[in-house]
């Protein structure tokens, strides 16, 4: 969380209305088996996506997000133990067959990686890698798949000339593209993009987020958007989830969140970026003392308060839970809550639930 606000300037996706949940997250855990103990890494997650939205997912390392968004289409394997419920347009990807999950993958959700050299088929083409999904799940000759790639990897910023070459023969940054462009392949209605632009330069970044843009605009793809970069999310996504030690810890408009954060935690987080054209941030930037803790060690209460100057004993005890603030935003923090409590009405003062996100 060290690096300076990305200077890419770009329009905020343009959210069309929804028609209800594409995807609806309800208390989502998962828990890894290490040394013979369970080890929580993602603990009680709800957030509801419709069509056309965009989450963005920000935090330290180690906080859950890239664990979060693999289990929404099971890619832990036999690695994690998922429990909750995952609901793509009503079926739950966690319980469904792995013949429905097979075809949610691609042709109805797809995932950017994170590392785009270990997620590629280094004995493959590029063109080999992008055509075999849409052969398969889009039923496209290989006539028509080779010309889609071409396509694919133009919109990318990647010659299609260079689509018979394979992945060492590409730079990260275009390999990261070439990412990008598989998983636009299959036109599907989600996708997770897990550090989608962090290999890129600016002026690349620039056309990969307008691209996104352009598909949440005219074809209302939804898009969970995971990254470090605070004001990327600002700019490019409707909503933001900060996540700290497994749990969201608040919810809200992006640009709510970041200039008026109402967690301790997002607080330091905003902070830690060097305001531009103020030399006092840039030479004594704001930092947060103390490490996460590890996933073994959260116990009871607010597994921030070790490190948050506004901690008191009530903070320390008890289940701590993502609860409303003002209209359409929610924070896991007791002082949060008694802060807002006047300006949301009795009725809605109960536990974050799953539809109560979205908006």
């Amino acid at each position: 969380m060290t690096s300076e606000a990305t200077p890419v300037e770009c329009r905020p996706l343009e959210v069309p209305p929804s028609d209800g949940p594409l995807l609806d997250v309800r208390d989502l855990h998962v828990t890894y088996r290490q040394g013979g103990r369970s080890v929580p890494a993602v603990r009680g997650v709800d957030f509801t996506l419709a069509p056309g939205d965009t989450l963005g997912v920000a935090g330290e390392s180690g906080c859950g997000k890239s664990t979060m968004a693999l289990s929404l289409l099971r890619l832990h394997g036999d690695a994690a133990k998922v429990t909750g419920e995952v609901l793509y347009d009503g079926e739950n990807l966690l319980t469904t067959s792995w013949s429905k999950l097979r075809a949610v993958r691609w042709a109805g959700a797809s995932v950017v990686f994170q590392g785009a050299m270990s997620a590629l088929n280094p004995v493959r083409t590029v063109l080999d890698q992008l055509v075999e999904p849409m052969v398969l799940h889009d039923r496209l000759g290989p006539k028509q798949a080779e010309r889609r790639a071409a396509e694919l990897l133009d919109s990318v910023g990647i010659p299609a000339r260079r689509m018979r070459s394979y992945p060492h023969e590409f730079s990260g940054g275009q390999r990261q593209r070439v990412m990008i462009a598989m998983a636009l392949a299959c036109r599907p209605d989600l996708i997770i993009a897990d550090e989608p632009t962090t290999a890129l330069d600016v002026m690349v970044q620039a056309q990969i987020l307008e691209l996104l843009g352009q598909l949440v605009r005219e074809s209302r793809i939804a898009v969970i958007m995971i990254t470090h970069d605070l004001s990327l999310l600002a700019h490019t996504c409707d909503r933001l989830a900060v996540m700290y030690a497994g749990r969201i810890v608040e919810l809200g408009p992006s640009r709510e969140v970041l200039q008026n954060p109402q967690h301790p935690y997002t607080r330091a987080l905003s902070r830690a970026f060097p305001t531009i054209g103020d030399p006092a941030s840039r030479r004594a930037p704001a930092g947060l003392p103390g490490d996460p803790p590890r996933p073994s060690e959260t116990d009871a209460g607010c597994a921030f308060a070790p490190r948050c100057p506004e901690a008191d004993d009530a903070c320390r005890t008890g289940e701590l839970l993502l609860w409303p603030t003002t209209p359409g935003r929610s924070a896991a923090c007791l002082h949060a809550r008694a802060q807002h409590t006047q300006l949301v009405p009795h009725t809605q003062l109960a536990p974050h639930a799953p539809h109560g996100g979205a908006s």
